[in-house]
């Protein structure tokens, strides 16, 4: 009896009744503050918004980086390496010495410590991906060289070289000053604030085209909607919904448009 009271006394005293267990910690959207990533180690325009900065022994951070269309980052390491999670758009990474790889949403790309790479977005388009990163002695990241600065390296189009994008094809010949606003101010600017995810950018803009019956640009904007993580049944339901509010001949012009672009895209 008395070993056991001793034990139980004991117990109370390393593991009180009181004692408060660590809280859980909340970030809600729309309380943090996306930054401008460092002009020196991006090609253009990127914002960062840090979801988890590690405190006390814990080392692994995550941000989310949104790249606008064709920005890619310089060349460099991680000591511990990085995890990449495509949440957004289309991207390109490339590891020094080999070919220049896709991802798509929904893809996971791990990058070995020390190995020495650069990633961002395809051309033409914009992309956003979780950057799982492990800080060792407090560094998580040693910057290199810019792309086209790395001498006999394999490296993507630079923005001088690189295919045109669909607003320059459309009406770079006529209106190029629009040609230049859509792609840095609508595309550069507005589709990368971070209020909104691209996803639902997309869904915003399909659904206005779809009320709108502008059928032409309703076709491009779904192929978009489909690299920025909406999927064909969401599309639907819009379309259905929207045909209550804008008009059963919208659409079902739209049903026609998506029935094109649903053929055309690889399956999901």
């Amino acid at each position: 009896m008395h070993r056991w009271i001793v034990a139980a006394l004991a117990a109370g005293v390393l593991c009180p009744a009181g004692a408060a267990e660590p809280e859980l910690q909340v970030s809600r959207a729309g309380a943090r503050t996306a930054r401008p990533a460092p002009a020196a180690h991006f090609s253009g325009q990127a914002m960062v918004d840090m979801r988890h900065v590690p405190s006390g022994a814990a080392r692994a951070s995550v941000g989310s980086v949104s790249f606008s269309p064709g920005v890619r980052t310089a060349w460099h390491t991680h000591p511990l390496g990085q995890t990449l999670v495509v949440t957004a758009g289309a991207g390109q990474v490339q590891r020094w010495g080999g070919p220049v790889v896709e991802m798509r949403v929904g893809d996971v790309i791990h990058i070995p410590p020390l190995l020495k790479h650069w990633h961002g977005a395809a051309p033409g388009g914009a992309m956003t991906h979780l950057a799982i990163t492990e800080a060792q002695d407090g560094s998580t990241v040693q910057w290199l060289e810019a792309v086209a600065e790395a001498p006999g390296a394999p490296a993507p189009a630079t923005a001088a070289s690189a295919a045109p994008s669909r607003a320059q094809r459309l009406m770079g010949d006529v209106a190029p000053k629009l040609a230049q606003l859509t792609d840095e101010v609508l595309l550069g600017d507005v589709w990368t604030r971070p209020g909104l995810s691209p996803r639902d950018r997309s869904l915003v803009t399909v659904s206005a085209l779809i009320a709108l019956n502008r059928p032409e640009q309703l076709r491009s904007h779904l192929g978009l909607g489909l690299n920025n993580g909406l999927t064909r049944d969401e599309i639907s339901e819009a379309l259905t919904h929207l045909a209550f509010y804008a008009g059963w001949p919208n659409a079902i012009t739209a049903a026609g448009v998506a029935r094109e672009v649903f053929a055309a895209a690889p399956k999901p």
